[in-house]
């Protein structure tokens, strides 16, 4: 296995953070290579996790730590498509950082790559929800997710993401990703990136 990979991460919330942190553990773990997630900012919401990142390149020659060998920067879609959250992302990366940049663009939020395979979900939870695929309303996922939870039995004082690593750690990527195409092209960047970096150190 190849040394250590540092990522940076910026995200929305703390529903990023809990299913990023370990599906880039699991990724990272299938390309051979060992990660630290360090996490830079998860509070706030969308606006914020922007700012905090224009922040971060703006300071980081000053800062008295290595910048990360690459960075995660995750907003949810919020129904104005992946291709338009990933360009907002893009529009506020410095030309220095574009090739250490992997975004994560759930499309519409989050909790949809929680349910993005059901059946590992099911596996589990103890319950398998119905997906419909593409729903745009407000908090449509998010509802979701925590009714499968509960109607499995389980206590959800955080709206499902207690269980953000087991999840991920027992989903079928291959299925998750045909299931949801905004989740393909996070892991597929995030892959390529790891490779890339690794080589490198």
């Amino acid at each position: 296995m190849s040394n250590r990979v540092v990522v940076d991460l910026f995200a929305e919330d703390l529903a990023h953070e809990k299913f990023l942190e370990p599906m880039l553990n699991r990724v990272a773990r299938e390309e051979g290579v060992k990660v630290w997630t360090r996490v830079i900012s998860a509070k706030g919401g969308h606006g914020r996790a922007i700012k905090e990142f224009e922040r971060y390149q703006n300071t980081k020659d000053k800062l008295d730590r290595e910048p990360g060998d690459f960075v995660v920067v995750a907003i949810d879609g919020n129904c104005s498509t992946f291709v338009k959250a990933r360009e907002e992302i893009l529009n506020s990366t410095t030309p220095a950082l574009i090739d250490k940049l992997v975004v994560a663009c759930p499309d519409p939020h989050v909790e949809r790559w929680y349910l993005a395979d059901p059946k590992s979900f099911e596996v589990v939870v103890g319950y398998r929800p119905k997906i419909i695929p593409n729903k745009c309303e407000r908090d449509h996922y998010k509802h979701l997710l925590l009714e499968a939870i509960r109607k499995a039995g389980h206590p959800a004082p955080l709206g499902g993401i207690e269980f953000a690593s087991e999840l991920v750690e027992e989903m079928d990527l291959y299925r998750a990703g045909k299931s949801d195409s905004s989740l393909k092209a996070f892991l597929d960047d995030l892959r390529i990136k790891l490779k890339t970096v690794s080589t490198r150190s």
